[in-house]
């Protein structure tokens, strides 16, 4: 298993494009918070709030993220109000969070700290 990789507790868990569908515990989300940066727990969602200069870097920081969504055929809720952008994660089909949402917001980071 790869740092950062996460072990969940079920033995019926479903592997969709490399990642464990299976819930995560309690446990294993407040582990996973604390490696994320600003991130908090949402009832079933984690949620961030970035904020940009302006709304054209707003809309850029989104663009930035559509290919890796798409490619992993998971996507955030998001909210945009002029330089801020919301996102949330959390996995609908299985009613709360997965390895696929701590990904995602890995990926949202990252792509935060890119030029606009």
């Amino acid at each position: 298993m790869t740092a950062g990789a996460i072990r969940t507790s079920s033995s019926c868990a479903r592997i969709v494009l490399g990642y464990d569908m299976a819930l995560l515990t309690k446990q294993q989300i407040d582990v996973q918070l604390k490696t994320l940066d600003e991130w908090t727990l949402d009832g079933n969602a984690i949620r961030k709030q970035f904020t940009f200069k302006g709304f054209p870097e707003a809309v850029a920081f989104v663009n930035r993220l559509v290919p890796d969504a798409e490619a992993a055929d998971h996507h955030p809720d998001i909210t945009i109000n002029y330089r801020r952008v919301t996102l949330s994660w959390s996995t609908h089909d299985e009613g709360g969070l997965t390895a696929k949402d701590i990904a995602g917001a890995q990926m949202a980071d990252r792509h935060a700290r890119e030029p606009a």
